[in-house]
Formats: structure tokens, C-alpha cells, sequence
């Protein structure tokens, strides 16, 4: 249970704070090969946080070096499955016992409310790695069916060093999902964090040395996509590389993969979820949820419900409970408790969503909440959750994803013409319906093209199930027993007795 703190007491840790930008290899922070830094602003104010080691062709080179060497001498990837169990769970209890200084790396990196990091992001990375570590021991290999003169073994063994690029929106939890089953398996791994988003993943990498995790073992190298992650993506000594962020690098990383050595590309893509709202629903339930889609992580969530589906016959009373609901997010302080919209993460995001409300109003879409740049703080980062209604699906808002807390809502007629409109997308990470009728709830579901469909809620889950996506929303899951699947080999072993 996180505890609750004042905005003063936020703000005067905030003041002490320290923020380490080193990259770390080899089980030590270490300045870049070559001495390139960049700064890492918040969004908040416009403060410059720390200056941050900005990696580079030759860093990947030295962090791959590291992790296939540990990996190779089997400090990590030989140790019993129940052995590398304790270490990671000693560490997630380093990761809570260093909760607040996370929660609030995270807030002032990349603008979310520190409620939020604290109670969310923190919580979900330390249940992300505890859960994972305790499967590890309990995962059997299998044997064939076999004559009673030959034996066949089916075994896992990690695929040997792997490397994760990771978004700035959920900088820890994405990162957790990833190194969690990888390391669990036994693999050796190189975190490359988002450039607007490096810190967490900086500190702990600190907290996996001190609960034991081997020097090689976890290297961190905060760096740009086109330079580090490039350079990942292309080498020929990283056996399988991970990805959450947009469509369109997730397509340059499978490039990447095929000019070079082949490597296992695992992405978790773009979204832009479709939340239906039938007119047999708890509408009361269904616009808190529909408000909390959009406007949670000021929208920049790759589930975010960012089309809203409503029945017409409903449409009317539904419209006038999600603009009440979603006049009460509003932007405020990020180290205020009691804020629930944070910044946006940086200017040029900032600028996208702006530019995507003015498309919306030159399309013919009708904005009826928000669509103004606030400043709750000084020099900071802040957009209004933004609801547009009389969207049609073929306009922009209602193909790209904006990644923020834009709401475009959609009519439709029956039950047909909302899974029509739904499954228009090029993407299918997430969707969700509302309805009373537990037979539409099934039917719909089935129907539905997407990884995640939640009924009579939105966006929730746990690690006991997969998360990714149909069509070019990805492949692969993270979280729950499948991440496994991701950073493993199977191999068959036949004998004749």
C-alpha cells in the first residue's frame, strides 16, 4: 500500500534529489565511449533534470560484449532456476523499499502524476518481477510419447542475450515485462529506455546489482532510437530483441532484424482501441470508464479507448455523463496528490496532439470538451482531455493514434454496424464493450480482432494474463506464463535406448 504524501513533502524530495545519467555495463556506471550527453527535461517546468550519457554504436558494442560474456560463463544463465528466483525477488523488494525516489524519477521525467507512479507504475514493475520470479521453478519440460526403446525430451533454455526497447509512458512497467521473463529464463539483457524517459531504468539498474544480479547480466544504455536502438537492432550478437512503441518502428526493427542476423523481433505496437457502449449498459459505469479510458496517463497509453462507440438510442443522455466525467480531469500539478492529468511527456508530443485537435476541427468533427493548452505550471507541458463527437471512422482522429487525451466518439446503429466500425482499424491491441447481455458480452468479444477485450470495464488485468496484439498492433505477449515463450529456446533431444 503506497503511502500518502503532501505535494510539499513531493516537492521537497524533488528538490534533493540527484538523478544518475551514467549508462551502466558491466555492473557500473560508466560516461558514454565517446562523451556524448543530452539533457533530460522535465515537462512540468522545463527543468533540466540530468545530463544523460547518450550511447552510441561503440556502447552497444561494449554492453553486448558484457551480457554475452556473462551469459557464456554461466554466472546467471547456469545458476538453478530457484537461485535466480531469490535474487530477483530480493530485488523487487529493493524496488519497494525505493518506491518514493522511483515514483517520483518517473513523475519528473516524464509528467505523470505522482499518484499515479506510486500507486500504478512502482506497484504493477515490483508485482511484474515478483510474479514472474516466483514461476520460474515451476515450469517443466515435457516428454515425448515415445516407444519404450527411445526417450524424447522437449526443453527450454534462454535464448542467450537479449535486448528491449522501451516507450516513455509506462517507462518501468515496460521494461519490467520484459527483462522479468527474460532473466527468469536465464538470458543475459541490455535495456535501451525511451530519451525521454531514461531515469527509472538508470536507478534500477543500481537496485539489480545490489540484490545480486551478476556484473553483464543487466545493462542499461540511455541513448537515442536512430543511434543505440538502431545499433541494437542491427547486431549481429543479440539473439532477440523486444519493442514496445509505435507501428512504424516496430516495422524498421523487423527490417533491422532481417539485414542483419535474423534475430527474434517480439513488438507491442500501436492502438487505437474501440470502447463500445451498447444501450443495455450501466451507462453511469460506462462513462466513468469511458472518461478514465482517455484521460488516464493523459491518454498516452497504447490501449487508451480513444474511439468511443455509442448506441444511437442512448447516444444523447450517454454524451452528457462522459462531458461531465471528463470536465473533471483536468491538468494540474504532477507532484500535487490530488492531480489526476499529468504533463505531456515532451514539446514535439505536445505540439502532435494540438495539431491532431486542429485536424479534428477541420474535418467537421465537433469538439465539446477541451482542446486548449493549459499551464498549471509555469513553462510546463498541458493539454485538456478532449472529447469530439459526430466522428466519423475514416476521419484522421479516428485512424492515427494521437497518443493523448483526445476522445473520438463514433454512433453506430446495432450490434453489426459497432463491430464493423470497431474492427476498421489497422490496429487491434484492445477493445472493450459494455452491455447487461451476457450473451451479446460473449458474442461481441469473439468478434472483436483484438488482443485484450475487456466487458464492463476498461483496461484492466494482471500478470496472470498475455498482453499484445492482432494485426500490425504486434506480436507476442508479454506478461503471465507466454512472456516465457519470447525469451526461450525449444529444443528436442531424442534418444535410443
Amino acid at each position: 500500500m503506497a503511502q500518502q504524501h503532501t505535494f510539499e513533502h513531493w516537492q521537497s524530495l524533488a528538490a534533493s534529489l540527484k538523478p544518475e545519467g551514467r549508462a551502466y555495463i558491466n555492473g557500473r556506471y560508466v560516461d558514454a565511449v565517446g562523451g556524448d550527453t543530452f539533457d533530460t527535461v522535465s515537462p512540468i517546468d522545463n527543468r533540466v533534470l540530468a545530463r544523460v550519457a547518450s550511447c552510441q554504436e561503440a556502447d552497444v558494442n561494449v554492453a553486448v560484449d558484457a551480457a554475452r560474456d556473462s551469459f557464456n560463463r554461466g554466472v546467471w544463465s547456469e545458476l538453478p532456476p530457484a537461485k535466480r528466483k531469490a535474487v530477483l525477488l530480493k530485488w523487487a523488494e529493493l524496488i519497494e523499499a525505493n518506491a518514493d525516489e522511483l515514483a517520483l524519477l518517473e513523475t519528473l521525467d516524464m509528467g505523470k502524476p505522482i499518484g499515479d507512479s506510486r500507486s500504478v507504475d512502482v506497484n504493477a514493475t515490483v508485482r511484474a518481477l515478483s510474479w514472474t520470479a516466483e514461476a520460474v521453478d515451476k515450469l517443466y519440460d515435457e516428454i515425448a510419447p515415445t516407444p519404450h526403446d527411445q526417450l524424447g525430451m522437449i526443453t527450454r533454455e534462454p535464448v542467450g542475450v537479449v535486448a528491449a526497447i522501451v516507450p516513455w509512458n509506462f517507462p518501468m512497467i515496460m521494461a519490467a515485462w520484459k527483462f522479468a521473463p527474460a532473466l527468469a529464463m536465464g538470458n543475459s539483457f541490455i535495456l535501451k529506455p525511451s530519451e525521454k524517459s531514461p531515469l527509472t531504468a538508470l536507478r534500477l539498474a543500481q537496485l539489480a546489482t545490489e540484490a545480486g544480479i551478476p556484473d553483464g547480466v543487466f545493462n542499461v544504455l540511455p541513448g537515442f532510437g536512430h543511434t543505440a536502438g538502431k545499433a541494437l537492432a542491427l547486431h549481429m550478437d543479440v539473439d532477440t530483441l523486444a519493442f514496445t512503441g509505435s507501428t512504424a518502428i516496430a516495422k524498421q526493427l523487423m527490417i533491422y532484424a532481417g539485414e542483419s542476423n535474423m534475430k527474434r523481433v517480439w513488438t507491442e505496437a500501436g492502438g487505437k482501441s474501440a470502447n463500445i457502449v451498447f444501450a443495455d449498459a450501466d451507462l453511469d459505469a460506462a462513462a466513468a470508464g469511458a472518461a478514465a479510458g482517455i484521460c488516464f496517463n493523459a491518454g498516452e497509453v497504447c490501449t487508451a479507448g480513444s474511439r468511443l462507440l455509442v448506441e444511437d438510442s442512448v447516444a444523447d443522455e450517454f454524451m452528457e455523463k462522459v462531458r461531465a466525467l471528463v470536465a473533471k480531469w483536468r491538468p494540474g500539478h504532477p507532484l500535487d496528490p490530488n492531480t489526476n492529468v499529468g504533463a505531456i511527456v515532451d514539446n514535439a508530443q505536445m505540439e502532435r496532439v494540438l495539431d491532431f485537435i486542429q485536424i479534428g476541427q477541420k474535418e467537421g468533427a465537433n469538439m465539446t470538451v477541451g482542446g486548449q493548452q493549459v499551464m498549471p505550471v509555469e513553462g510546463g507541458l498541458f493539454v485538456e482531455p478532449t472529447v469530439f463527437e459526430n466522428v466519423n471512422n475514416d476521419m484522421t482522429i479516428a485512424r492515427e493514434e494521437i497518443f493523448g487525451p483526445v476522445l473520438s466518439v463514433i454512433r453506430f446503429s446495432d450490434e453489426d454496424d459497432a463491430l464493423k466500425i470497431a474492427n476498421d482499424s489497422i490496429y487491434g491491441l484492445a477493445a472493450g464493450l459494455w452491455t447487461n447481455n451476457l450473451s451479446r458480452a460473449h458474442r461481441v468479444a469473439r468478434k472483436l480482432r483484438a488482443g485484450s477485450v475487456w466487458v464492463n470495464e476498461y483496461d484492466l488485468g494482471d500478470m496472470t494474463a498475455p498482453f499484445g496484439g492482432y494485426k500490425q498492433s504486434g506480436n507476442g505477449r508479454d506478461k503471465s506464463l507466454h512472456a516465457f515463450d519470447k525469451y526461450s529456446e525449444i529444443k528436442a533431444t531424442w534418444f535410443k535406448l
